[in-house]
C-alpha cells in the first residue's frame, strides 16, 4: 500500500486488525506470568511478580520513545516519498535501542533499590521481585530494538509482519512459562528467564523481517544516518516523548507500586489481575492508533490536510467501535477471567469489587488513546508531553483528594480522570495540528 492510495474503511482495517491481534497478546505475557504463579493458593508470588514486572516495564517503556518517534518519522518519510530516509530510520532506531539497553544493565540496580524504598509492599514480596528483575533486565537491548523494529514495520503499513513478530514473542514466553515454572518448579525467577529467552529470540526474527532494507545499501548510508540536523530533530522528538513517557509512568508506577501496595498484598494483588484488563484494551485499540499514526503521518508528510483529516475520522470511529465491545465484554465476563488468574479467594472478590471500573475505562479511555497516535504521526510530540503534565499534576491532586474519600475506589477514580483530562487537553491542540499541516 502506498502513501497516496485512498483512506478507505478498509485500508484501516488492513492496519489496525493485525495490530488489534497482535497487541491483544503482549498482555497475554503478563497474564501468563500471574496465571501461572496464581495456581499457588499465595498471594505472594503474585504481588512479586506484579511488582517486579511494574518496575522493569516501567523503566523499558520509558524506552517506547523509539517507538513511538520511530513511527511519526517513518510515516513522514514514506508519505514524502523519502526512501533513503526510512532506511536510514531503522539503523538509528537499531543503534539507539541497542546502546540504550546496554546503558539501562548497570544502572537498574540504583534505579530498583530506589523503587524499593519508595514501596510499602514487604520484605518477601520485595527479596522475590528482586530476583525477578535481576534476570528480566538482561534483555533490555533485545525488547528496546524491538520497540524501535515494530514503529518502523507499522509506518510502513507492514503490520502483519509485527503480528508475526509478537506471537513469536507470546508463543516462546507463555510456552517458556509452562516448562521453568510448572516444569522445572523455577518459581518467580522461572518466569523471568522465559521473558529473557523470548526478548533475544525476538530481536532475532525481527531483524530478519526487515531484511529487504539490509539488502539496500541505503541503511548504511553513514553521512545521512549521522546526518545532524536530521539527528537533532529525532532527539527532539525521542526527547519530548521521552518525557512524555515518564510522566505516564509516574502515574502507572504510582497506582500499582505505592497506593495499591499500601492498601495491602491483597488490594496489590487485585490491582494487578484488573490492570491486566486495561492492558488488553490498550494495546486492542492501539491497533486504530497505529493506523492513525501511519496514515495521519504520510497525510502529514504530503502536505494533505483532506488525507489526515479523513485517516483521523476513520480510525477514530473504528477505535470507538471496537471499545464499546470491550467494555460489554468486561462487564459480561469479567469475573470469570478474574477467577481463571487467580485461585485465591479474597483477591478474586477484592478484584470484583474494582471491576466497574474496568468496565468503565473503554469509553473513557478512547479519545485519549486516539489522540495520542494522531499526535504521534504528525510528531506533535511538545504538545503530547505538555498535555501530558497536567494529566499528571490534576492525576496526583484526584489521588489526595479522593482516596480518603473512598479508599481504594478513589484511586481507580483518579486513574480514570487522568485519562479524561489528556484527552481534553489534547483536543484543545488539535486544531494547531490542522494548521502545522499546511505550514511548508
Amino acid at each position: 500500500m502506498t502513501a497516496s492510495q485512498p483512506i478507505t474503511h478498509a485500508r484501516v482495517l488492513t492496519i489496525a486488525v493485525p495490530i488489534v491481534i497482535s497487541n491483544m497478546t503482549v498482555p497475554l505475557q503478563g497474564i501468563a506470568d500471574t496465571a501461572i504463579i496464581g495456581q499457588i493458593p499465595d498471594a505472594t508470588p503474585i504481588a512479586a511478580v506484579a511488582v517486579g514486572a511494574a518496575l522493569i516495564t516501567a523503566i523499558l517503556w520509558i524506552f517506547g520513545f523509539l517507538r513511538m518517534g520511530t513511527a511519526g518519522m517513518t510515516a513522514q518519510a514514506q508519505g514524502a516519498g523519502n526512501r533513503a530516509e526510512v532506511a536510514a530510520l531503522l539503523t538509528r532506531a537499531l543503534m539507539v535501542g541497542g546502546a540504550g539497553g546496554l546503558l539501562l544493565i548497570p544502572l537498574f540496580g540504583p534505579i530498583a533499590a530506589f523503587g524499593f524504598d519508595l514501596s510499602p509492599a514487604t520484605d518477601e514480596v520485595k527479596a522475590l521481585a528482586q530476583g525477578y528483575m535481576d534476570i528480566r533486565i538482561l534483555s533490555a537491548p533485545a525488547a528496546i530494538a524491538i520497540y524501535g523494529i515494530n514503529g518502523w514495520l507499522g509506518a510502513q503499513e507492514r503490520t502483519r509482519a509485527m503480528l508475526v513478530l509478537q506471537l513469536w514473542l507470546v508463543t516462546v514466553n507463555v510456552g517458556l512459562n509452562v516448562l521453568f515454572v510448572v516444569g522445572m518448579d523455577l518459581g518467580v525467577e522461572g518466569v523471568a528467564w522465559a521473558t529473557f529467552v523470548a526478548d533475544w529470540s525476538g530481536l532475532v526474527l525481527g531483524l530478519w523481517l526487515c531484511r529487504s532494507t539490509f539488502a539496500n545499501p541505503a541503511w548504511r548510508d553513514w553521512p545521512r544516518v549521522f546526518d545532524r540536523e536530521r539527528l537533532r530533530h529525532m532527539a527532539a522528538v525521542n526527547t519530548d516523548i521521552l518525557i512524555r513517557s515518564l510522566l505516564f509512568e509516574a502515574i502507572m508506577l504510582s497506582f500499582i507500586f505505592y497506593y495499591s501496595a499500601g492498601f495491602g498484598v491483597v488490594t496489590l494483588a487485585a490491582s494487578q489481575v484488573l490492570l491486566h484488563f486495561i492492558e488488553i484494551m490498550a494495546y486492542a485499540l492501539d491497533g486504530f492508533a497505529f493506523a492513525a499514526e501511519a496514515l495521519v503521518g504520510q497525510a502529514f508528510g504530503a502536505r494533505a490536510l483532506g488525507r489526515l483529516r479523513r485517516a483521523v475520522r476513520l480510525t477514530s470511529l473504528w477505535g470507538f467501535l471496537s471499545n464499546l465491545v470491550f467494555a460489554l465484554g468486561f462487564a459480561l465476563l469479567g469475573g470469570t477471567i478474574i477467577d481463571a488468574m487467580t485461585k485465591d479467594p479474597e483477591v478474586q472478590q477484592m478484584a470484583r469489587n474494582f471491576l466497574p471500573w474496568i468496565v468503565a475505562a473503554p469509553v473513557l479511555g478512547l479519545p485519549a488513546w486516539m489522540l495520542d497516535g494522531i499526535f504521534i504521526g504528525a510528531t506533535r510530540t511538545r504538545d503530547m508531553r505538555n498535555m501530558m503534565a497536567v494529566s499528571v499534576v490534576v492525576y496526583f491532586i484526584a489521588v489526595s483528594v479522593l482516596i480518603p474519600l473512598w479508599g481504594a475506589h478513589g484511586l481507580w477514580a483518579s486513574l480514570m480522570i487522568a485519562y479524561v483530562t489528556r484527552a481534553v487537553t489534547l483536543a484543545l491542540r488539535y486544531p494547531a495540528l490542522e494548521r502545522a499541516t499546511l505550514a511548508a
